[in-house]
């Protein structure tokens, strides 16, 4: 948490060409004659001046606290509680600096500089706990972004700003809201408010992984998530990747991106593309995209025309049967139908002396429960002790009778369990020992 104050002390950097508000003088002080604020008090004056001006940090801590302890009705009590909040800030104190801000919105309820460090800060300990804490931090960091948000357009101009600087720093500040914002509606499955707040954010700081992670899961959880939405989300998980803190969080990233992007695309050619190019690049490429993987229909076709009916997997037979492709489907059936089929590795899903039903394709046989896409009926009456038990591995044949397509299921006719190893299997027109999805 100290490492995280250290960098929002950063996020303030542009306004450190602000000086510290300097109250007039009392008469005879010698000091500006005409200011907003007067502090008639000559000790009270010394004391705060004394203060504001301390270069060491705990120094400037303790005398800052004595003042607005000794002088609590001090024109200067916010002016002084600001300071106090930013030397706390520079010390790395959280707690004390939290403490520090909540006394100065107090003072001014819209203070955006302590509600942005409060928000800022809720938000970090959110990330890094867990459980109903983790929740009511999350909630406090938005509950302190949604006022910023609403402060931030009457925000005064410090004195001796630039209009340029100024203009930095409120959208910094807005950044900072809308990330706790943003954040907090991801956790609510709010993904409208999060897509936009986070968006926002991390336009503002492109390179905080804190911000850009969120995004990238707030484009890509969405249900009914559309193309655009799609490449959106994984353009930023690709640049999470890079962003990401440590080589644990770089590969779990990365390994989830990839999966997206096969998904997608049917394979992980291109990904490491993807991933260099987000390097470098905070928001993807006007009209950059990605091939989609081909469809059920087009994967079929390729299939039947790159590779033998008679080398090809159950698995592979099953998907073109089954892929909406008919003319693929009516080549396949016909190179098979009535002639003689042996396969291996079979569950039995039940059995009878007359019919078996097994789950032979590899996703059949790992769903829960095993799902049956064979229907084969024996050649003859089995003895009772040669009935395989149910969830028993085996070999058998029969030929291909019909087939209904969905759910799927074949009809094997003439069949036979195949002898145990180490005997000749009769010909046959296809024999697979293993499962393997199409490719």
């Amino acid at each position: 948490m100290k490492k995280s104050l250290m960098m929002f002390v950063l996020v303030f950097a542009v306004a450190s060409v602000a000086v510290a508000q300097q109250p007039s003088a009392p008469q005879g002080a010698g000091q500006p004659a005409q200011q907003k604020k007067e502090i008639k008090d000559p000790a009270e004056y010394n004391a705060y001046m004394s203060a504001i001006q301390a270069t060491d940090p705990n120094m400037k801590a303790n005398s800052l606290e004595s003042f607005v302890t000794q002088y609590p009705n001090s024109v200067m009590k916010e002016d002084a509680l600001e300071q106090l909040m930013r030397t706390y800030q520079q010390l790395g104190n959280v707690d004390k600096t939290m403490n520090a801000a909540n006394r100065v919105l107090q003072a001014d309820p819209n203070n955006v500089t302590a509600l942005a460090l409060l928000s800022y800060l809720y938000r970090m300990k959110a990330q890094s706990e867990q459980g109903p804490q983790s929740a009511q931090d999350l909630q406090q960091a938005s509950q302190f972004g949604q006022k910023g948000l609403q402060a931030i357009p009457n925000y005064q101009k410090p004195e001796n700003m630039s209009d340029l600087d100024f203009a930095k720093l409120k959208d910094q500040l807005g950044g900072i809201f809308n990330g706790s914002v943003g954040i907090a509606c991801l956790q609510a499955n709010d993904y409208a408010c999060a897509e936009k707040s986070l968006q926002d954010a991390v336009t503002t700081t492109p390179n905080d992984f804190s911000l850009v992670y969120p995004l990238a899961l707030a484009y890509l959880n969405k249900p009914n998530l559309s193309q655009q939405d799609f490449l959106q989300g994984l353009w930023y998980i690709a640049r999470a990747t890079n962003l990401a803190p440590t080589p644990q969080y770089k590969q779990q990233i990365g390994e989830f991106g990839r999966r997206k992007y096969i998904k997608y695309h049917g394979g992980d050619d291109g990904w490491t593309d993807v991933v260099t190019a987000a390097a470098g690049t905070p928001t993807p490429a006007q009209g950059w995209t990605i091939k989609p993987a081909p469809t059920p229909a087009e994967r079929a076709a390729n299939m039947v025309q790159s590779k033998p009916v008679a080398q090809m997997s159950f698995d592979e037979i099953q998907f073109v049967l089954t892929s909406g492709n008919q003319q693929a489907a009516d080549q396949v059936w016909d190179a098979i139908k009535d002639k003689p089929l042996a396969l291996g590795g079979g569950k039995v899903i039940s059995a009878t002396a007359t019919q078996i039903t097994i789950a032979e394709s590899y996703d059949d046989i790992n769903a829960t429960p095993p799902k049956a896409d064979i229907t084969l009926t024996m050649a003859g009456d089995m003895p009772a002790k040669l009935i395989p038990k149910e969830g028993a591995t085996i070999d058998f044949q029969g030929k291909p009778a019909s087939y209904t397509p969905n759910p799927f299921m074949m009809q094997l006719s003439e069949g036979a369990l195949v002898k145990a190893k180490g005997s000749e299997p009769p010909p046959t027109h296809h024999t697979t020992t293993t499962h393997r999805k199409p490719s």
